[in-house]
Parts: structure tokens; sequence; C-alpha cells
């Protein structure tokens, strides 16, 4: 483990130090941290941006478009937008694992800031045969169903509403370290369809997709849409940003990242940890080491705590299961499935690593950074 954070060898490419200190702190404080501004410089840059925003969508219903989780970040993000004077377009996603408390807080933020919401009901076969396809596949990012179906309906409304700025609650006070051997990206259309159609069973409805090109060239360089992430520009510690919400709207906390949607949950605190040894409060807590908020002895009487009590694990299991239509023989058939990588599959990969090349040498030769997308 590393002397500095609690990131360890459960990450295969992690590399220390003569110190004991990983790879993962070092790139925070030679690049990461190059790029956060939790100070007076920060506010200045974003109120700079809120200038622009306003005055280029001024004859406009909405200046920006955000997605709304009911989560801590999401919703924080949606308070500092209303005090910042803004009028975005808020969009939620209902995936179909909504937990009771993420709805309530979305009732809560949406009527606090007397904002537009927009909920998209995602069609349900569509996700259930394509989260069991990869389940089935044995990949560990079972999120991507998920957060692929979220960026792709937000970009389609705004692009419906010729919305420009894409607010994003992603943040690196509380997201700075995490171990790029956990997950493949979620927005690699190419490798999502791949395993559907390995793994999945008929086609797919309705469930939108946006290619690599729609994203990384149409959207940001041709429709030029930007996506902002305000939380980079302004203090952001994540207990008292709790703390706020709940005294301003009522909003209530999950006790654990990303609790707001029931699967995550499940996959994030079992499936992960059971399958691949992945615990993702390690690259979370390690990222509040480096941001300043903990300290690591914090983090790790934090990491003592089980992941789930005896009697909810039994609970979701049971609800993950029946949401799914997965008797207890396939659901531990499916838990033994070789474990396999995303790129074992067809995907957009390679076409991502040309581009960070391209961008590498655009911005060696400008000076200044290229890049639009989230």
């Amino acid at each position: 483990m590393c002397t500095r954070c609690v990131m360890d060898t459960t990450d295969p490419e992690i590399v220390f130090d003569e110190n004991g200190v990983c790879n993962h702190c070092k790139e925070f404080e030679a690049i990461t941290k190059k790029r956060w501004f939790p100070n007076n410089e920060g506010l200045r840059r974003l109120k700079k941006i809120v200038e622009t925003i306003k005055a280029e969508s001024q004859n406009q219903e909405y200046d920006c478009i955000m997605g709304l989780s009911g989560g801590a970040d999401s919703s924080y993000l949606a308070l500092k937008v209303k005090e910042l004077g803004l009028r975005p377009l808020v969009v939620h996603i209902d995936g179909g694992w909504n937990s009771e408390v993420a709805v309530n807080n979305i009732e809560r933020l949406v009527k606090y800031c007397g904002y537009d919401l927009y909920t998209h009901v995602m069609y349900w076969e569509d996700m259930k045969e394509l989260q069991l396809a990869y389940l089935r596949s044995g990949v560990a990012n079972q999120d991507v169903p998920q957060d692929h179906a979220f960026f792709a309906n937000l970009y389609h409304f705004a692009v419906k509403y010729n919305i420009r700025y894409v607010l994003n609650g992603g943040n690196i006070a509380t997201e700075a370290i995490f171990p790029n051997a956990w997950h493949h990206s979620a927005m690699d259309a190419t490798n999502l369809k791949a395993i559907f159609k390995r793994f999945g069973t008929g086609k797919l409805k309705d469930y939108r997709t946006i290619t690599f090109f729609q994203y990384y060239i149409y959207y940001p360089f041709i429709k030029k849409m930007k996506v902002i992430r305000p939380l980079n520009f302004m203090p952001y510690n994540k207990a008292e940003a709790e703390r706020e919400l709940q005294k301003k709207t009522g909003w209530k906390p999950y006790g654990r990242k990303h609790g707001e949607s029931l699967f995550t949950r499940f996959f994030q605190n079992y499936y992960l940890v059971q399958r691949f040894g992945y615990d993702k409060r390690k690259p979370h807590l390690s990222s509040l080491i480096v941001s300043g908020q903990i300290t690591r002895d914090e983090a790790l009487k934090e990491l003592e705590k089980p992941l789930y009590e005896k009697q909810e694990l039994e609970n979701d299991i049971y609800y993950f299961r029946k949401k799914l239509g997965l008797s207890k023989e396939e659901f531990e058939k499916i838990m033994r499935v070789p474990k396999r990588k995303a790129i074992d599959f067809p995907s957009d990969f390679w076409k991502y690593k040309l581009m960070k090349k391209t961008q590498k040498f655009l911005e060696n030769i400008t000076g200044k950074r290229v890049a639009n997308y989230s």
C-alpha cells in the first residue's frame, strides 16, 4: 500500500518510488493539481466562464444543461449553479435503479432551485438485457450501460434545445485518483455493441448510443459544445457540501459514494470486490487524502468498516436477482463466469490512443489544453 494514500497492489499497474509513494499521488502533484483551482484564482476563472455563458445564451430559454442524479456531486453543483445565476435545463436519466432517497433528493433540489426538470425514463427491457449481457461478459465495469445512456441522452437534449454548455459534477477534489486498469471508457459505443452482440438477446429498441466521432469531434468541434466542471473552480469539501445541502434543501446522504443507484451500490460494493478484488473506496478515499479533506489514518479506519451488513447484502442480492429475472443458480453462475477485459472485444480504444497522441501534439504546439469533452 502507498505510504501517502491508500491505493495498493489491487491496482495491477501501480508503481511505488523509493519512499513507497505511488504513481497516482505523483501524477496528482505533477499533472492533476495544475488543473484544480479551489481558491480565489478558481473563483475568478469561474466568474469569467459564467459571464461568457450568460452573454452567449441571453436570448435562449436555457444557457446550459446539467444532469442530476441526486448524489452529492451533482446536487451540490445544482445548488452552486443557482447561486451563480445560470439557467440550466436539468436532466435526470432514470435507468430503473433509483433509490427512494435519490428521488426525494432530486425533488428537493429542483423545488429549492426552481429548475425545469426533464426526466427521461429508459425503456426497461433495453437496460435489463444490456446489463445481463455485461454480467455474462465478465468485464469489470458493469456501470457502462447506465453511464453511456446518461451521456448519450444528455447530449441529445443539449442539441435539441441548442445548448452549448454542459455542466458536469465530476471533480478533482473527490475523483483525482482512479486506476485505469479498473475500468474501460463508458463512451465506447463500439465496445458496448460488441458485448451486447455476443452476450445479449434480441435487439435494443430504444437505447441511444453516442459514437466516438460524435463525442470527441462532432459535439466539441463542430457543434462547439463545451463541458465545464465548475466544482474544480471552487473549494469543494465533500462533508461540508453535504451539510450545506442538508441545511438548505433537506437533502439526505447515502452513506456511500454513488449510493443513489441501487445497481451501482451493489456492483461497486459486492460484484467488483468479489470478482476482481477492486474496492472503490480506496481511490475515493485516496482522492480525499491528496485533496486535503481527510488524513490517511482516517481513510484506513474507514476501510476497516464492512462494505455491507449481512442483512443489507442479502436484501440487495435478492432485489438484484428479482429485478433482472435471475434465479439463485443463474446469479451464482454469473458470479463465476471467466473474467475478461473490455478490450477483449472490438472497441474504439485504438482511436482513443491516436486521439490522445494528436491532442498532446497540438497542446505542445499551441501551449493550450485541447479537450472540450468530459
